[in-house]
């Protein structure tokens, strides 16, 4: 945890958001990268950053990146079911109907009039 906080003081802003201290063990700092590009990014840093650590106080003979997702922090909504109001389902309805067999848009709106929930009048 001190760790973590000494890393959030000086690493730069957008980088220690998107990345956290995972452990230090043996003098060697693992820090997880959320995604690629600020692992590549860390990496460039990396004698700095052992740098930084030294100064606070940490043994410190390197440090480690690795890319580690994170979880999300908040669940997604799940999709609501939006229902059609009668003249729009009608109405599409009604396009379906004048379009060619063969036409692809024919077969998505008929998939969709299918699958979707229309409001009774």
């Amino acid at each position: 945890m001190r760790a973590q906080r000494a890393y959030d003081s000086f690493a730069p802003g957008p980088l220690a958001r998107s990345s956290s201290v995972a452990n230090i063990k043996l003098g060697n700092v693992v820090i997880h990268a959320d995604n690629g590009a600020v692992a590549a990014k860390l990496r460039q840093m990396a004698q700095s950053l052992a740098g930084e650590f030294l100064k606070r106080g940490f043994e410190c003979n390197g440090v480690t990146i690795k890319v580690q997702a994170r979880p999300p922090a908040v669940a997604l909504p799940s999709s609501t079911l939006k229902p059609l109001s009668a003249s729009t389902g009608n109405e599409l309805k009604q396009l379906a109907a004048q379009l060619p067999d063969d036409s692809p848009l024919k077969r998505g709106l008929e998939g969709f009039l299918a699958r979707a929930a229309i409001k009774a009048e």
